[in-house]
């Protein structure tokens, strides 16, 4: 049976007029602008990190990594707006859901970075006064 064989002519409750299979409510629509949009902040969040990195303009790594980082992170949510069209509005909230589950991931994954490698750097140091005791 077609998708079609079933349409009687009436809508049902809830649902648009013949042609709109109520899809209007489940997957927002979504244009050329919208799409450049994300694009060209994707563009302008990929420039400005590697700008300040290759320029040297910041000239403490941690810092440098934290921003950089933190340029990464805005442009995973930039990508899942634009792109994925996370909303609380599309399929029943349930994309707002991933949204969320993947912000928590995200941070998880950020902090959890940061700690192995400040506590890498910390631990492995050569010659260090923290870890290493020379007897004279």
């Amino acid at each position: 049976m077609s998708a079609h064989s079933h349409n009687t002519g009436h809508a049902p409750a809830g649902h648009h007029g013949h042609g709109d299979h109520g899809h209007h409510e489940e997957f927002p629509h979504v244009t050329r602008k919208e799409y450049n949009t994300g694009f060209i902040l994707s563009v302008i969040l990929t420039a400005i990190p590697f700008g300040l990195v290759m320029s040297g303009a910041i000239e403490n790594p941690d810092v440098a990594a934290m921003v950089v980082m933190g340029f990464g992170a805005v442009q995973i949510i930039v990508h899942m707006v634009y792109f994925l069209h996370m909303n609380r509005k599309a399929q029943g909230g349930w994309t707002f859901l991933a949204f969320v589950f993947t912000a928590i991931l995200l941070a998880i994954t950020l902090v959890g970075s940061l700690w192995v490698m400040y506590h890498l750097n910390y631990n492995l140091m050569p010659a260090t006064n923290h870890n290493l005791r020379i007897a004279p």
